[in-house]
C-alpha cells in the first residue's frame, strides 16, 4: 500500500479533476486522469479505442495509464493526488456490463493506494456534457454508483465529498490529509 497516493473517484462531470487542480494550484502533487487524455489522442489519431467504439480496449488502454501513474507517484515523497485509480478501470468494465479480466484485477488488488479514497458524488448542478464527456447524466450517476461499490469490495474507505464550492472543497480534503 502506498499512503501518499490519495485516489479521488466518481461520475463524470462531479467536479474531481477541478478540486484535483485547485489542490494542486496550492501545491498538492497531482496525476492526470486518463480517460480524457486517452480520448483526445485516440480521437486525434483515428483510433478505436474510446468508450464509443471499443469500451476493452478502451479499459485496457487505462489501465496501462494508470498503472504507469502509481508507478511515478511511488518514486515521490510526498501527497499526490491521483485523478482516479485502478480500481476505477474495474469500475468502468463493470458499469458497460463487460466482464473483468483476471490481470485487471490483480492489478486493483495488488497495487495499492491510500486507503482513504474520496469520491465525488453524481451532482447535477455543475454536470456539463463536452467533447470528451458524452455519457448523459444517467450513466454520470451510475457511475459514482458503480466506483463507490467498486471501492469499498476492493477495502478502501470512503469519504464523499460535500456539494459545496471548489474552495470549500479544498478545504475539506485539506482537513481530511492533516487528520490522518
Amino acid at each position: 500500500m502506498c499512503d501518499h497516493m490519495i485516489v479521488v473517484t466518481g461520475g463524470p462531470g462531479s467536479g474531481k479533476s477541478t478540486l484535483i487542480d485547485a489542490l494542486h494550484d496550492r501545491g498538492l502533487s497531482s496525476m492526470p486522469e486518463a480517460g480524457r487524455a486517452i480520448i483526445r489522442d485516440q480521437v486525434q489519431i483515428g483510433g478505436t479505442a474510446l468508450p464509443w467504439a471499443d469500451k476493452a480496449m478502451f479499459a485496457e488502454l487505462m489501465l496501462g495509464w494508470e498503472l504507469r501513474s502509481w508507478h511515478e507517484a511511488l518514486a515521490l515523497d510526498k501527497p499526490v493526488l491521483m485523478d482516479r485509480g485502478i480500481p476505477d478501470v474495474v469500475g468502468y468494465l463493470t458499469l458497460c456490463g463487460l466482464r473483468v479480466p483476471a490481470h485487471v484485477e490483480a492489478a486493483a488488488k495488488n497495487y495499492r493506494y491510500n486507503r482513504m479514497v474520496f469520491i465525488a458524488p453524481y451532482w447535477e448542478a455543475i454536470f456539463a456534457q463536452d467533447a470528451e464527456r458524452k455519457q448523459k447524466h444517467e450513466e454520470a450517476e451510475a457511475t459514482s454508483r458503480v466506483m463507490a461499490d467498486t471501492y469499498a469490495r476492493l477495502d478502501y474507505q470512503l469519504v464523499e465529498l460535500p456539494k459545496v464550492s471548489v474552495e470549500e472543497r479544498v478545504a475539506f480534503v485539506m482537513g481530511c490529509l492533516k487528520a490522518e
